[in-house]
């Protein structure tokens, strides 16, 4: 039986779980808010690990092509002192396949394959249980029915509130993000320092991260404990004044932050506000960059220079949904990924939502009848209530340990992910 299905949303989830229909010949309808592939920056790095999205992306039949594409190498993950010390070098095995690194616009590309998008469909509202099924409303005033629709919109789904009244809240936590292009060219020194994969250097309460893209692209990112309004008064709410040299040659060092991606779906605010009457202005580049540089004043001037080329910066507040997110059952609606639940983007969330998007496509192409379908969303639900409660409670306990006030917590959390 042909069920009518919508998934609202083209990440990871959304597209995993299109491409496996796709894959078994059933129709399905994906809404993109985005006017095209390419209408926005992808955000960072993926490492897809092998029992979730390699799991997913083999369902889909799309394995081989993903092992291609993706960057074994970049599994290797340095950790430095705040004095440039080298704590922790791990380099990957030369068959270790457990997690390897893809641009999140290669794997965009791969899961779009031959399916058919329509961009530029922002859904504003999604009703269920009316005569002719779950009526969604778009933001140009059109309306479509559906027997099924999924919210694999990310942080700020709009498909959620037909579920749920739960919205994200703030973790404490912020990532400020610049990039450097063609570094083993621009900064051959810099690429020395970060290796074939990731490097973080982490002091009290905040942390600066680099991860390799392809093609020499780098992303960095400024982490720290702050408030949300942190920016109107940043000597304040950041401590500046007596800031230098404070965590100079502290000893210790922390996790790199496997896993870390920006996007719509990570639950990283992406908005820049530069309309600020007091304080610092995030949209002035350079203002950014002092403030930043003098957060970590007293750390070794080539780990600073990972701001000093950034040309641009993003600010990235961290939301997190309930770790215990759940809600009641509602025929023909259900979510998938950071719609979901949404935690820290600690290697976790996406590989999470692929999975899923992977095993509810398998359940809608079992169901018979309309309710088969209705049952198999069901238990669908609560297999992924269970498991991604216990990465959620995971990942917000690694949140807490990397952006500490003692350091030590998070290369001893690093530790024992490795053995």
């Amino acid at each position: 039986m042909r069920h009518r299905i919508a998934v609202v949303g083209g990440g990871p989830a959304g597209l995993t779980f299109a491409r496996v229909l796709h894959r078994h010949d059933h129709p399905v309808t994906i809404l993109e808010r985005d006017s095209a592939p390419d209408a926005r920056p992808p955000g960072g790095t993926l490492d897809l690990h092998d029992q979730l999205g390699q799991l997913a992306l083999d369902k889909a039949g799309l394995l081989a092509e993903y092992h291609a594409l993706s960057r074994p190498e970049g599994q290797a993950m340095r950790i430095l002192d705040t004095d440039g010390t080298v704590l922790r070098d791990w380099r990957p095995r030369p068959d270790e396949r457990a997690n390897p690194e893809i641009d999140r616009g290669q794997l965009r590309d791969l899961l779009l394959g031959p399916m058919d998008v329509q961009w530029g469909r922002g859904v504003t509202e999604v009703v269920p249980g009316t005569r002719d099924g779950v009526l969604v409303r778009f933001a140009d005033g059109r309306e479509e029915t559906f027997d099924l629709v999924v919210g694999a919109d990310g942080a700020w789904s709009r498909v959620r509130p037909a579920l749920s009244s739960a919205t994200p809240h703030y973790t404490g936590v912020t990532y400020v993000e610049t990039s450097l292009d063609d570094v083993d060219t621009r900064h051959p020194d810099l690429a020395r320092l970060i290796g074939d994969g990731s490097m973080a250097v982490y002091g009290v309460n905040r942390a600066l991260v680099a991860q390799r893209n392809s093609g020499g692209h780098v992303k960095v990112y400024a982490q720290f404990r702050a408030p949300l309004d942190w920016h109107t008064n940043p000597d304040r709410h950041l401590g500046l004044n007596g800031r230098a040299g404070q965590d100079a040659g502290t000893g210790t060092g922390r996790d790199v932050g496997t896993g870390v991606g920006t996007g719509r779906d990570t639950g990283m605010d992406d908005s820049m506000d530069a309309s600020t009457d007091a304080g610092l202005d995030l949209g002035d580049v350079e203002a950014v960059r002092s403030s930043l540089l003098a957060l970590f004043d007293g750390w070794a001037a080539p780990v600073l220079d990972l701001l000093c080329h950034g040309t641009a910066f993003a600010h990235r507040p961290l939301y997190v949904l309930p770790a215990s997110h759940t809600w009641t059952h509602v025929p023909g609606v259900t979510l998938l990924g950071d719609a979901a639940h949404l935690m820290p983007p600690l290697g976790v969330g996406a590989n999470l939502g692929m999975l899923e998007g992977a095993e509810l496509a398998e359940s809608v192409v079992a169901a018979s009848s309309p309710g088969d379908l209705d049952k198999a969303v069901h238990a669908f639900e609560e297999q992924m209530w269970a498991r991604a409660s216990n990465r959620a409670k995971f990942t917000m306990a690694g949140l807490d340990r990397l952006v500490s006030p003692d350091p030590a917590q998070a290369i001893a959390l690093f530790d024992e992910v490795q053995s």
